[in-house]
Order: C-alpha cells, then structure tokens, then sequence
C-alpha cells in the first residue's frame, strides 16, 4: 500500500512486498475462518483475487511510463483500500482484524500522503465495505477468537515492522543526501565566490539573479577612467617575475578596493592598467557619476604615495606613478561576442578619448575632457591645459588637469574660477607673474567699484 502520488516515487517493487503482506494477510484472515469442507465458490474467488492481484499491481506498476507512476500508484492505493474494505466483510467485521486492518489503512494513508490521501483511502475503504455487502450478508457478530485472527496480526504485524524498517532506511538515505547536497551547495558557493572574482560586478548580479536580459546592449552617457602605471613595462625587465607579480597584485588590490568605494565597476585590467566605468548601474546622474569618479582617482593619487614609500622601503628606488584619464559621454554598453565567449564591456568614441586622455597624461596627472569638466568644476578644482592632439582624433581635444576637490584646498587654494549670468572669474595664481600682479589687482578693483555704482533694475 505504498503510495507513489506523494512526490518521491518508491520502485515498484517495494511495493510489491508491502501489497503482498497485506494480500497474504486479508486472504489468512478469510482462509481462517472458512469450513473448508465446503468451500463456496464465493470465497474461493476472493481468495484468488487477492493472491493474483498482488502480480497484477505488480505488472502495472512496471510497465505504466515514469511520468504517469504518480497517478497510477495513487489509484492502486484506493484499491488497495477498497480490498481490505471488501475483507472486512467477508470476515464478518470481526473485532480484532477490523481494528488492525483500519489502523493499518490510517497509518499507510497519514504516512505517505497527508490529508488528502487519508481522506481518499478512507472513502475507498467506505466503498469497499458497501460493495462487499453487496456479495456478503455478515453475521455482526464480533468474535476476538485470536484462531481467527492469527493470520492479520501476523501479517499486519509483520507490514508494521517492514514500514518502519523502510521508513528508517528511507530517512536514513534522506539525511545522507541532505548532508551530501549541503557539501555540494558549499562547494558552488565557494566556486561561485572564486567565479565572481572574475567577472564585472554588474555581470555577475544579472547572472545570479537570473537577469540577464539587463546585459543587453544600450546607449547610455556615463564616465569613463583609465590608469596605467608610468614606464612599468621597463620596470617588469629590472625585476624578478615574483617581485614584480607581488608589487601588480599590491596595486591592483588596493585600487579596486577605491573603486568599490566610490560605486565603480571594474570593466578590466590591461596588465598594469586599469579601466573603470561609472553610470553603467543604477545612477544618481551623470554629474554624480562623474563626481564619483574624480573623487576616485584623486583618492587613487593619495594611495599611491603611501604605496611609493611602501615599495621605497621593500628596494624600488624608483617611484612608480600613475597617470588618469577620464571622459564623460554617450557609449554603448552591452555584451558583445559570439554565443560561445561574450564579453561585457563599453564602446564608443568616448571611451577611446578617455584612453587616449590616460595616455598623454603627466605621472601623477589626472587629465579630464571638457565635459567632464563641465559637470565637477564647482565641486573639484581644475587647471586649463589648453588643448591638445591625441590619436585618432582630428581635431585638437580641450583638456584640463585636476588639482583637488575645492573643500580639500582651503587656504593653499591658488586656483579661481566662477561662472554666474553677466560674470566669469578664471584666475591661476601659479600662472600670474610678479610684475603681472598689480595689474591684476587694478583690474579687479576697477570690476569692484564698477559693480558697486551700478544700479542694477
């Protein structure tokens, strides 16, 4: 009576041996109370039935398809029910096997299908009662004769032992496979960590979220950085390869560390370089992105000297700098690749002017175009450049050169600018020479006095 509609299903052959304890005791318990000495073709027929239907669920079960078991099984569970029902008529509800019988009907029904299958089990055993009247007239008279019921309490003894033999084999198995799949799930989640490693933070979000169409390609105007470290290729011919991996790794650590710090997603290392994207995830705006990304660099700047002392002090005379490049425009980012490799990156022309802006950057610059500008400058201080020719570009590029954020600066500030309606200032104290300053000042104060006699409507 073991039930195959309760999710996990058993192999037809246990339950061939259950259904056959319970067919060998319903047919004992009938056998048991027969004169055999004239047997009528009534009971005989029962007997037979039940001894044959044992093979009978047996072949069903074997040649019905996988994914039809769970029905089938179920079905054969309600005949397994309408069975003893049918017994229990022909036995004349005798006291004793009724009782184990119904109990047995309970625990199969409680134990492989909850409610919903006590309740059909027990409609079934119902059904069973009322067809077996139908053949039989019981004579109500509830013996506890243990001669006639020798045979269900060893047979319903015996499915009772067998049940909880399997069931603890069952639980058993269970516990084992719960303690292997946790070893497997421990095992992906460290090979998932090691993965993520390796992959952009936004690729690896989409992925495990099972948001992958978020990857697909779109327009978007974003910040774009670049880094590289000043003349590393000729410091990688002077030192040894383990020095050499142990200083990159240094470094690489260290600045990946900043760029998770201001919200940036790492789009790849180019051996000593660096490129960085800001506004590809969720963004505050474009003058956020871009602020988040000079407030980045400048930080990367400040490690780097206390990396320079680190390196001093390990023999690098030589300090190693780093040169930036940042650009602010509309790219296309996306995945792009065959179905076989993809990989998630950023195109346009704006990236490559903020790789040629890292390129012909001073050590220890941090070069920026004329839109990036636009959005940080009252917030960050920046120098004018001018203008200059980089690779594939026709025309000359207006740059500027970060100094600070202007909160940092305070007195040590040598750098004006201010933009309003009827008003710009743009003064560089570096720039102004001796001689030049008390022109400045006269002009100023001639701006001032101006500006105090107008009566402005």
């Amino acid at each position: 009576m073991q039930d195959q509609a309760t999710g996990d299903t058993e192999a037809p052959l246990f339950q061939y041996y259950f259904r056959a304890l319970i067919c060998f005791a319903a047919a004992g318990t009938i056998a048991s109370q027969l004169n055999w000495s004239a047997v009528g073709s009534l009971h005989a027929s029962i007997l037979i039935f039940l001894l044959a239907y044992i093979y009978i669920a047996y072949l069903i079960t074997r040649k019905i398809p996988e994914a039809k078991r769970a029905i089938t099984g179920q079905w054969l569970g309600y005949t397994d029910a309408a069975l003893i029902g049918v017994v229990l008529t022909f036995v004349d509800f005798s006291l004793l096997p009724t009782i184990l019988f119904v109990t047995m009907v309970q625990f199969n029904a409680l134990q492989n299908g909850g409610k919903e299958k006590w309740l059909g089990d027990n409609l079934a055993l119902v059904a069973g009662m009322v067809l077996g009247l139908f053949f039989h007239q019981p004579k109500w008279v509830f013996t506890t004769s243990l001669e006639i019921s020798a045979a269900s309490i060893i047979g319903i003894s015996t499915y009772f032992c067998a049940s909880a033999a399997f069931s603890y084999q069952k639980i058993a198995r269970m516990q084992q496979e719960a303690r292997d799949l946790q070893k497997e799930q421990n095992l992906y989640k460290l090979r998932a960590y090691k993965l993520s490693r390796y992959l952009p933070t936004a690729v690896w979000e989409a992925v495990n979220q099972g948001k992958e169409q978020t990857l697909n390609a779109e327009r978007k105007r974003m910040t774009i950085f670049f880094s590289d470290i000043k003349d590393f290729s000729q410091l990688s011919e002077e030192l040894e390869a383990e020095t050499l991996t142990e200083l990159l790794n240094t470094y690489l650590t260290e600045m990946s560390k900043i760029v998770a710090q201001y919200g940036g997603t790492i789009d790849k290392f180019m051996g000593d370089g660096m490129m960085v994207l800001f506004g590809d995830r969720a963004s505050k705006g474009v003058k956020s992105d871009a602020l988040r990304c000079l407030s980045m660099a400048l930080a990367m700047r400040k490690r780097m000297k206390v990396l320079q002392r680190h390196w001093y002090n390990q023999g690098i005379k030589k300090p190693l700098q780093i040169r930036m490049g940042i650009n602010t425009g509309y790219c296309t980012i996306g995945t792009f690749g065959t179905s076989h490799h993809l990989d998630y990156t950023v195109l346009g022309t704006h990236v490559n002017l903020a790789s040629r802006l890292e390129s012909v950057a001073e050590p220890g610059h941090i070069l920026i175009s004329h839109e990036t500008w636009s959005l940080v400058k009252d917030v960050v201080m920046c120098r004018d450049k001018g203008e200059v020719s980089v690779k594939g570009f026709s025309h000359p590029i207006k740059v500027y050169h970060v100094v600070d954020l202007r909160k940092e600066l305070g007195s040590d500030q040598s750098y004006y600018e201010h933009n309003i309606d009827g008003f710009s200032l743009h003064m560089d104290l570096d720039r102004v020479r001796n001689y030049d300053k008390d022109k400045v000042l006269h002009a100023l104060e001639q701006v001032s006095e101006a500006l105090k006699d107008k009566i402005i409507v």
